[in-house]
């Protein structure tokens, strides 16, 4: 007896030694980080001098001060181009959008320029079990071209990876002016179809051009087309009355959205890019900004996204969602003041400067077309500190995908996720720029922008686009605002970035030309 009490002490004693053994491993299991939720917030026009936190101050932006305060600001980061659909692209594909041919700004009725076998962001962050969604402006075509918006639209972002899509098609000034949802145009009458063309318009359907007396905001140049809300657009539309959308709701419809989202998908890794319309024409802030800024509209609607970041974070803030979350808040090109309408973004601009001090604007080669706002913000991951490293937003989807542990790639995109996390200063050696269709180049202090045809000046806007029938060298240190052309005097320097560019883009027929360096 005293022999089988002994026994089963020794087996007792055992048995609880071997579990506290296994209790390490039981406990590291089970605090094992979640993978974080990934949210893009990406505005529309927003200059790099456009936020207070770059040295705005005419114009207070506080909630997107909090996001570049709180956590790594960049003064070097870069869209992939100085237009809106590019740059798309080149974010959600991390592939250069000069490599595909259609990635150019698109009409409304454009087919879906990404293909449903290519590489993105969702796709990739999808195979690591990610929820993905997308709400605000789209831009990169839907359906194959000829589209029946009256009937479920594919492909749409659906097929390239995002499981829930709440979206415009184009611009706020581009017809159709109906929200999209998963490819289904939102409360939409069938006894009253949607018609769309870019072409030629439908019988007895005014228009800006021959019906000045219907709008309540003039158009300046290429706005002239179909009249809705009082705005005329770009292109032509008719019926789907009760689909079209309420232009000074919009910005809160989106924001809506992206809470709502948020919200229904806390539960389990998420990915939301959350594209702001703001400060892209026309400009329509809801009345509680009207008058706001002092600015005009623009400077309206720039509050209003300020304030719509504002009460996003708050969200965020509310489910406990900050300390797993990782935002990277951005810009798809520079800003732009008269864009197409008349609404005092000119005249009461002030002593503002949307560029921040850099030369050109949207559609420019020289920096202001592409050098933007750019942040990632991640409370208690990521340290506050300012970047002078190089990036750009091609690199997101190679960076995103080192951090969920994805060994997804592109050729373009490069992988910086310690410089996005504020570990690392060295980011990109180099980097290829563009804008409507024409390239220029970056490395280092340097900027390049070859030798082009045509106007210097894109007159509509007033902005200096960069065409020069000479080389264009640029110390950027030293001569941010790049006033001073050292391509003549510095011939060493002039062939090595011509060197650099030739690399990554290849000879281009009228761009890259045969120069003599002495």
């Amino acid at each position: 007896m005293k022999f089988l009490k002994t026994l089963l002490l020794l087996t007792l004693v055992f048995t609880i030694g071997c579990k506290d053994k296994k209790a390490p491993e039981v406990a590291k299991t089970a605090t094992t980080e979640k993978l974080p939720n990934i949210i893009i917030i990406y505005s529309d026009d927003l200059g790099y001098g456009d936020v207070s936190a770059n040295g705005a101050t005419e114009i207070s932006t506080p909630n997107i001060d909090k996001l570049a305060n709180g956590g790594v600001r960049f003064t070097n980061g870069y869209a992939t181009s100085a237009t809106c659909t590019p740059s798309r692209y080149g974010l959600l594909t991390g592939v250069y959008p000069w490599r595909n041919k259609n990635a150019k700004i698109l009409p409304g009725t454009a087919p879906l320029i990404i293909s449903t076998e290519q590489t993105t962001i969702p796709k990739m962050l999808k195979t690591k079990g990610y929820q993905t969604g997308i709400v605000g402006k789209w831009h990169l075509g839907l359906g194959t071209g000829i589209v029946d918006w009256n009937k479920k639209i594919t492909p749409s972002p659906n097929e390239v990876g995002f499981d829930y899509s709440f979206i415009m098609a184009a611009t706020q000034d581009r017809v159709p002016t109906v929200y999209i949802k998963d490819g289904n145009v939102v409360n939409l009458d069938p006894n009253d179809p949607l018609e769309v063309n870019y072409k030629k318009n439908f019988k007895g359907q005014p228009t800006g051009k021959d019906n000045p007396e219907l709008t309540t905001l003039k158009w300046h140049h290429g706005h002239n087309s179909s009249i809705v809300n009082g705005i005329p657009r770009i292109g032509y539309m008719k019926g789907g009355e009760s689909a079209k959308w309420q232009d000074t709701t919009m910005a809160e419809t989106f924001l809506n959205k992206a809470q709502d989202y948020v919200k229904q998908h806390k539960d389990k890794p998420f990915f939301l890019y959350y594209a702001l319309r703001q400060p892209h024409v026309p400009r329509t802030p809801s009345p509680k900004f009207v008058g706001k800024s002092g600015m005009g509209p623009r400077g309206d609607v720039i509050l209003e996204a300020d304030w719509c970041i504002g009460e996003f974070m708050k969200t965020l803030e509310d489910e406990g969602l900050l300390e797993n979350t990782l935002i990277v808040f951005s810009s798809d090109n520079g800003p732009v003041l008269n864009d197409g309408y008349y609404d005092d973004a000119v005249e009461k601009l002030g002593n503002h400067s949307p560029t921040g001090g850099l030369r050109g604007g949207k559609y420019s080669l020289f920096e202001a077309g592409t050098k933007v706002p750019f942040f990632t913000y991640w409370k208690g991951k990521i340290q506050p500190t300012v970047s002078n490293a190089l990036i750009c937003q091609l690199d997101l989807l190679s960076s995103l995908s080192k951090l969920v542990n994805s060994d997804i790639t592109t050729g373009d995109s490069q992988e910086n996720l310690d410089v996005f996390m504020g570990k690392s200063m060295i980011g990109r050696k180099d980097l290829v720029l563009e804008a409507n269709r024409k390239t220029a180049y970056r490395n280092g202090d340097w900027a390049l922008i070859p030798p082009y045809s045509g106007s210097a000046v894109l007159s509509d806007v007033n902005i200096e686009i960069g065409n020069s029938k000479e080389y264009q060298l640029y110390n950027i240190k030293k001569d941010r605002a790049q006033q001073k052309n050292v391509a003549k005097t510095n011939p060493k320097k002039l062939a090595e970035m011509i060197a650099g560019y030739t690399a990554i883009r290849g000879e281009q027929k009228g761009e890259i030309k045969e120069v003599e360096l002495k």
